[in-house]
């Protein structure tokens, strides 16, 4: 099996950077965060591609002229970003912007941004962000294979992760392909965020469901692994009616690359209590306790198992 997973990689790898040709389709949750800060008027704004871009983050040949999605303002309700399982995929992070390491997919920059409960920005506090690649894979040697699936150009890779300091203004951002999917999860990203090395939150982010199907249904590397087999609504991890708390806004860039962005707001000490978003198919906490499914080699769930994660494709 692991060297049937190799052969997809290389075959997904080697799809090729062509545009796709659908329609516009934006999608916006609004979660008290501002106005929506993309303007369809202006192509320059980005609202003036005509599809998604692909071949991984190189393509976003226009950056440096992306918009502040955070200009509008906040408002004034910031409520706390809850608490979600680590998860088994964790491993030793990079501090960098770029995570993607060259892997092709649609390009995405992310940006985050840090507040108190008062809605105050936050500088330097570290935000770590991992998410499994168009292939539904995380990578590095030290993830549990449970994650890898053992395939040796994950293994050996560290893609998809990386650390970065809040600004003065309390933001960072990370540039990054769309997440894959695997079973029994719906298309997340995983994010602690820490003050003095100290942990203040582990959480996860999602994408719209209707955005999450149209780029694996339509767009080069992901149209090539078949329909997802979970949604937002029956994740294993988070409840359907909790989830849209914790869903990015987006918008296209001129140069098909995807703006998303979300406000993280973390609490004011570590003795303040925390809490922690509703569980998913499985009830509170996010699934059920049992091990993974069969093929794991008898190893039993890594530490930090998600209690609702199915195995990664091939697996």
């Amino acid at each position: 099996m692991k060297s049937e997973v190799m052969s997809r990689r290389r075959i997904l790898k080697g799809t090729g950077v062509t545009l796709a040709t659908l329609p516009l389709a934006r999608f916006l949750i609004a979660c008290g965060e501002g106005t929506d800060p993309i303007d369809e008027s202006n192509p320059d704004a980005g609202t003036g591609a005509s599809a998604w871009a692909t071949g991984g983050t190189s393509a976003m040949t226009m950056a440096d002229t992306y918009p502040d999605p955070f200009a509008a303002g906040i408002g004034t309700v910031c409520a706390l970003t809850c608490e979600a399982t680590l998860g088994p995929c964790y491993a030793t992070t990079i501090e960098r912007q770029d995570i993607s390491e060259g892997e092709s997919g649609l390009p995405v920059r992310l940006a985050l941004l840090v507040v108190n409960e008062n809605c105050e920005p936050i500088p330097n506090v570290t935000v770590d962000i991992w998410h499994a690649g168009p292939a539904g894979l995380y990578s590095g040697e030290d993830a549990s294979d449970f994650c890898t699936s053992g395939d040796a150009e994950a293994r050996a890779a560290r893609w998809f992760r990386g650390v970065q300091t809040t600004d003065a203004q309390g933001r960072v951002n990370f540039d990054t392909c769309f997440p894959g999917w695997y079973s029994s999860r719906t298309i997340h990203i995983h994010f602690t965020v820490r003050v003095d090395g100290a942990e203040f939150v582990t959480s996860q982010l999602f994408f719209d469901d209707a955005l999450n199907d149209e780029v694996v249904n339509t767009q080069p590397l992901y149209d090539a692994r078949g329909a997802r087999d979970t949604t937002n609504q029956n994740d294993t991890v988070i409840s359907g009616d909790a989830v849209a708390d914790y869903v990015f806004q987006t918008g296209r860039m001129a140069d098909g690359a995807m703006l998303a962005w979300k406000t993280l707001v973390i609490r004011s000490s570590l003795s303040n209590a925390r809490c922690a978003v509703p569980g998913g198919s499985g009830g509170p906490g996010g699934g059920p306790g049992g091990p993974p499914p069969s093929g794991d080699g008898g190893m039993g769930p890594p530490p930090g198992w998600d209690g609702g994660m199915g195995p990664p494709p091939g697996f």
